[in-house]
């Protein structure tokens, strides 16, 4: 248990004296030199440099052995997969997109293999130095069939036998996760949601959802299919029936970043960009919230009435401590955004959680998907030492 604690200590402080090791795990000097000979000697943490710009003799530095352990994670969309590779200290150290959009057919094998290859290329080492690989989807794989569920729109991913194939063609332990859960898991373990262990997470961008913690833990559902909450009924729409087949649902026609310039127009906004709408929603998000009257100020109140509509059902359920508002359609609208949707929640849901922006803005389903692995990694490789 020292062992472990010292382990963390260094990974959340960096490099440390056995002093100051000492201090902070409560352990005494000399018990503080064995552990780290200990960690040493297993490769898990190397000396590195010493203290300085203080008075009295200068101190030996120690530090996780950043090549004891590597995770990587992919985050698949229509448009592209995205991966990447971390150290054990959590530093990414190889990054690579492969686009999958227009001409390219390659199968999704193809795809995660030759993303996963481009990252580690870029990082260095090789695929059988990595320890865990954590994939990012739309929608989820249900645990009774290993099919993908809840996105139809992700082409080539929908096969009986896609598991047992990437489980074949990938040397690592490989696990796969929603991708707006592992927006939630950056959230956790980076941003806006530290250290909680109940809170919502509501995310507009390419698709409609949110992702549920309840006591500390992400909740998955029977099938994967807790937070698909594009598909909720919300009044303000008609019903959509064969919500599977549709590949949508009430919320999702509500408030949906595919929707919005339609909405927008509906009340007068003439000026739209051109484009997909995942790139015009947040460009016209964010124009809406620096307007103080007219069109623009009509189209941010609608939005935010609209986004409140279906956070209203969920929190009445749930009764988070934190609602985190995410995705570009969303965070585009800032603090204007934020405080419209908290005034409305508040007249629609008995429950009055606290509402903030997502802070981890860069990639975050992958940054999300490199957590993850690397909190497998990283129990693995002391498992391993212990």
């Amino acid at each position: 248990m020292n062992d472990r604690t010292a382990l963390d200590l260094l990974l959340t402080h960096g490099p440390l004296s056995r002093t100051t090791l000492g201090k902070l795990t409560g352990l005494s000097k000399p018990t503080a030199s064995q552990l780290l000979t200990r960690l040493e000697s297993a490769g898990l943490v190397v000396a590195t440099g010493t203290t300085e710009g203080r008075p009295g003799p200068s101190a030996q530095l120690y530090a996780v052995n950043e090549r004891a352990g590597f995770a990587a994670g992919l985050d698949v969309t229509t448009l592209s997969v995205r991966a990447a590779v971390a150290d054990l200290t959590g530093a990414t150290i190889g990054e690579f997109e492969l686009p999958t959009s227009g001409p390219r057919a390659e199968s999704a094998v193809r795809q995660v293999t030759e993303a996963l290859d481009g990252a580690v290329k870029a990082a260095g080492i090789t695929r059988d130095e990595i320890n865990r690989l954590v994939i990012g989807t739309p929608g989820a794989f249900d645990p009774s069939t290993g099919r993908l569920r809840y996105a139809s729109h992700l082409p080539g991913w929908h096969s009986a036998t896609l598991l047992d194939e990437l489980a074949a063609a990938l040397p690592m332990p490989v696990e796969y996760e929603n991708d707006v859960n592992l927006v939630a898991v950056a959230e956790q373990r980076l941003g806006a949601a530290r250290g909680l262990e109940n809170f919502v997470l509501l995310w507009n961008e390419e698709g409609l959802g949110a992702a549920l913690v309840i006591g500390g833990r992400l909740h998955r559902g029977f099938t994967g299919g807790a937070g698909e909450v594009g598909f909720l009924p919300v009044p303000g729409t008609p019903l959509v029936r064969q919500v599977t087949q549709a590949n949508s649902g009430g919320f999702q026609e509500l408030a949906g970043a595919q929707v919005l310039p339609r909405l927008a127009r509906g009340l007068g906004v003439t000026d739209i960009g051109e484009g997909r709408y995942t790139e015009v929603a947040p460009a016209l998000v964010a124009t809406a919230a620096e307007a103080d009257s007219g069109p623009y100020r009509e189209f941010l109140d609608r939005y935010a009435t609209v986004l409140a509509t279906g956070l209203a059902s969920m929190v009445a359920v749930l009764d988070p401590e934190l609602v985190v508002l995410s995705g570009e359609a969303i965070v585009a609208g800032g603090e204007p955004l934020r405080a419209r949707v908290q005034a409305e929640l508040g007249e629609l849901a008995a429950p009055r959680p606290r509402l903030v922006l997502g802070s981890v803005r860069e990639h975050p389903v992958l940054r999300g998907a490199l957590e993850s692995a690397l909190a497998a990694t990283r129990n693995e490789v002391f498992d391993t030492y212990r």
